[in-house]
């Protein structure tokens, strides 16, 4: 999981701001998407921008990185004024789209080869990037393969991959895993992650929960054309209702008692449970401990339940996504 403590630069104070934005409002027509978004995003970190469909997600990728303007707010990213100096922005990005900008009529080399040419690197430097970007994205042996004949997941890794011909130190990161399956997904969470701990900032949206809570440092959640919540994955849990301590017993006599004993528990007389409500910080778990020790109770089984970012998420959308179960494996 990520840290929640906010990065540090080597002098010990906090990281710069790689994008703020104060005010940013965009609409398409009387459909209102952006609304007065505010963000502070420290270099050298993971920041998650999730919300549902038609949220303005992708709108706030494409403002930011100067693909078009807002209507009003002011924003900078890597240190350059959005508005006036959109160019500057642009030599400093990287943006990676929902939908592949892979060629799949040539190879995955010269897809690599034409975005190098782009960036106007020379001819060896060009060839010199490439190869050292397939390696690392284990894309050599399929360098000279016309790109229409790779599998999703090598798609998408070719497809950061030319994103990051021009060493950008923030990208955007549009829905990456959409579409994948479970272990392509998870080999673009380690490019991620390796890509943070060389120093670069990640914006990411995505519509998979357990993406943002495995790898965002902060999370924000867009409802409504505003952001509805910001924080840690821990911060947003502890907002919502519903944390509690289960105490599950074998023996109905010791259960009999613990019931008489706790009486703010919720009792399940069959299954021989006792659920005690929980915000499932570390101080109030230790205190509930010490209580438990203290009545002399003692269950053959303790697990916590928090809120996860499922429920975050259901909670804080309420007003444009109706609930739907939860999946159960994860």
């Amino acid at each position: 999981m990520p840290s929640s403590v906010m990065p540090m630069s080597s002098q010990g104070d906090p990281a710069p701001a790689a994008i703020t934005a104060t005010g940013l409002r965009k609409a398409y027509g009387e459909k209102t998407v952006l609304d007065g978004v505010d963000l502070h995003i420290p270099a050298g970190t993971v920041f998650a921008l999730l919300g549902p469909n038609g949220a303005g997600k992708t709108t706030a990728v494409k403002i930011l990185s100067t693909l078009v303007s807002a209507d009003s707010g002011q924003a900078s990213v890597a240190g350059h004024d959005l508005s006036r100096s959109p160019q500057a922005v642009q030599a400093a990005i990287g943006v990676t789209g929902q939908f592949s900008a892979v060629d799949g009529l040539i190879t995955g080399e010269e897809n690599m080869l034409l975005m190098a040419d782009l960036h106007h690197l020379p001819k060896a430097e060009g060839r010199r990037v490439t190869a050292e970007l397939l390696a690392r994205f284990d894309l050599l042996d399929a360098a000279k393969k016309p790109a229409s004949t790779y599998s999703g997941g090598m798609k998408r890794r070719l497809d950061i991959a030319m994103t990051l011909v021009g060493d950008p130190r923030i990208i955007f990161l549009d829905e990456p895993t959409t579409g994948l399956d479970p272990r392509s997904r998870h080999t673009m969470w380690q490019i991620i992650r390796a890509l943070v701990a060389d120093g670069v900032t990640v914006f990411l949206t995505t519509q998979y929960l357990e993406e943002a809570d495995q790898l965002a440092d902060r999370i924000a959640v867009l409802n409504g054309g505003h952001i509805v919540a910001e924080g840690t994955a821990d911060q947003l849990k502890r907002q919502i209702p519903g944390g509690h301590i289960r105490l599950r017993f074998t023996d109905p006599d010791t259960y009999r008692t613990a019931v008489a004993t706790l009486q703010v528990a919720t009792r399940d007389d069959e299954a021989l449970t006792l659920q005690i409500p929980s915000g499932g910080s570390q101080r109030e778990l230790r205190a509930i401990l010490d209580w438990l020790d203290s009545t002399g109770v003692e269950a053959d089984e303790l697990t916590v339940h928090t809120p996860d970012l499922d429920d975050v998420f259901f909670a804080l959308t309420a007003t444009t996504v109706p609930a739907q179960p939860k999946e159960t494996a994860r």
